[in-house]
């Protein structure tokens, strides 16, 4: 179907389809890789593939060979380059198009089944911990489950499945405790599980002075949908990972609206 002529170009609905498309796509893939060494790769390699449109336009036949070649080979190395953001995108479109994170269709068929919510998790222990820890500068790993389910990271560390309170999450991250080292994870109301191994993010724009607890909590965030509190063991300073993003040097108050804001949506009637 014809929409408007431009020039000699018949432009049709499907064709404006097709290029919002593309810039839809292009733009999410720079929303990805923006502020990293690779957005300045992705817009040289743009660049170049523009300069390729054009003399192919203009019949320079030798010069669009080279850069076709340069092309085919730099689909390859834009592979190993981007292995890491490719990663992180597949990991969002199968975080996104998970039916059973889907928090809409969750309550439909709660309420069409006659079930009940997932208990709620109490925040108040939670931050009162990550309080103390602070101030007496211990380290500290937690993550708050929202949708995803963390039952293989659970199966990581030792089962505790207790109620939350602030004097088991300080023994259990007490530097004479067994299970301080890794991660608690928190469900459904509970305490489940203690000394978790977390996936470590391979982002290579994080600053040096964040250790190995802040590449966990941003590892994990960027895998499920889980809030990841990292209390900094050297400073005392508090961090949270949310959907593949670290929010350093928060305040206690910053803290609470954050968690409160992204695990406290409000419901749908």
């Amino acid at each position: 179907m014809l929409a408007f002529r431009l020039g000699f170009l018949d432009i049709g609905l499907l064709d404006l389809l097709d290029i919002g498309l593309v810039a839809l796509l292009i733009y999410q893939i720079y929303n990805l890789v923006r502020g990293s060494v690779a957005s300045r790769v992705f817009i040289g390699y743009l660049l170049v593939y523009l300069a390729y449109l054009v003399v192919k336009a203009l019949g320079l036949n030798l010069m669009t060979t080279i850069l076709e070649y340069f092309i085919s080979v730099g689909a390859l190395a834009l592979i190993i380059i981007f292995q890491h953001e490719i990663r992180r995108f597949l990991l969002l479109i199968g975080k996104s198009t998970n039916l059973s994170n889907n928090r809409w269709l969750r309550r439909w068929l709660l309420r069409d089944f006659g079930a009940t919510e997932e208990a709620t998790t109490s925040l108040k222990p939670i931050l009162e911990t990550c309080k103390t820890l602070g101030a007496e500068f211990s380290g500290g790993l937690l993550v708050l489950q929202k949708n995803d389910d963390l039952e293989k990271f659970a199966e990581s560390g030792e089962v505790i499945d207790a109620d939350i309170s602030k004097p088991l999450l300080l023994a259990i991250f007490s530097q004479y405790s067994p299970l301080h080292d890794g991660a608690v994870i928190i469900s459904e109301g509970r305490i489940r599980a203690a000394r978790c191994i977390l996936p470590v993010s391979e982002d290579d724009e994080l600053p040096p002075s964040l250790g190995f607890r802040h590449r966990a909590a941003l590892g994990m965030s960027e895998a499920t949908d889980a809030a990841v509190i990292a209390v900094s063991e050297e400073s005392g300073r508090l961090s949270l990972a949310l959907n593949g993003e670290l929010f350093t040097n928060l305040s206690q108050l910053e803290l609470e609206n954050r968690l409160e804001k992204y695990l406290r949506e409000p419901k749908s009637r």
